[in-house]
């Protein structure tokens, strides 16, 4: 399993946009295969932080739907970013 999870930074103004465009992405992430979770959300106390969450089943799978990256609009939106991967090998449910 694979998590992806960490920010997104950008301006202020734009975060609501931002995210309603990010809502077919939200969608299409959601419905592919190997997809177990896929969320972003406005940070409640950061108004240009967005929180990233992924949860996969394995790499091909996310690979595939990554494909070629953030679009140029979105990607031009983002001031900056601290998003990683995470490799888990086993899982524990509580």
């Amino acid at each position: 399993m694979i998590i992806v999870a960490g920010s997104l930074f950008v301006a202020p103004e734009g975060r609501a946009a931002y995210l309603d465009n990010c809502r077919e992405v939200i969608v299409s992430a959601r419905s592919s295969e190997g997809c177990l979770d896929f969320h972003l959300s406005a940070d409640p106390l950061d108004n240009g932080r967005i929180n990233v969450y992924e949860r996969w089943s394995g790499r091909r799978e996310l690979d595939a739907f990554r494909g070629d990256g953030t679009g140029d609009d979105q990607g031009a939106q983002i001031l900056g970013a601290d998003v990683r991967e995470y490799i888990c090998d086993r899982e524990i449910r509580l």
